[in-house]
């Protein structure tokens, strides 16, 4: 068994992948680049160990989000900003730890409006990719 997993950890191969570039053992995604260890992921960009993720981009350890951006270790979540460990959230910057969550900065929630406007300045200021604002 030990030898069998020694070998697996060397497979660079990707698998039943379409129009990938860049990736490095991964396995059923389509349109992602420069990713590692992803599966069943679409149009994801330099993220590691998601799986069912679609348009993220620098994250990894994510299940089953979309449109998320250095975010790390989040489920069932869209369209997150530097958050980590957050599950069935959408449009959350900086957040951790939080579930069930709209509309939150840093664990703080905010009005829809407020949220996209401190969000855009944000993104603007640190220079993140794809945020949604």
């Amino acid at each position: 068994l030990a030898k069998l997993q020694k070998s697996a950890e060397h497979n660079r191969e990707n698998t039943g992948c379409v129009a990938c570039t860049g990736c490095v053992a991964c396995t059923a995604c389509t349109f992602c680049e420069d990713s590692t260890r992803l599966f069943g992921c679409s149009h994801c960009i330099k993220c590691a160990d998601c799986t069912n993720c679609s348009h993220c981009v620098r994250s990894s350890h994510c299940n089953d989000c979309a449109h998320c951006v250095e975010s790390d270790r989040c489920a069932r979540s869209k369209y997150l900003a530097r958050c980590t460990q957050c599950v069935d959230c959408n449009y959350c910057f900086g957040c951790v730890g939080i579930s069930r969550k709209d509309f939150h900065i840093l664990n703080e929630p905010y009005s829809r409006e407020d949220y996209f406007r401190i969000v855009k300045a944000l993104a603007r200021e640190l220079r993140l990719p794809e945020v949604a604002g």
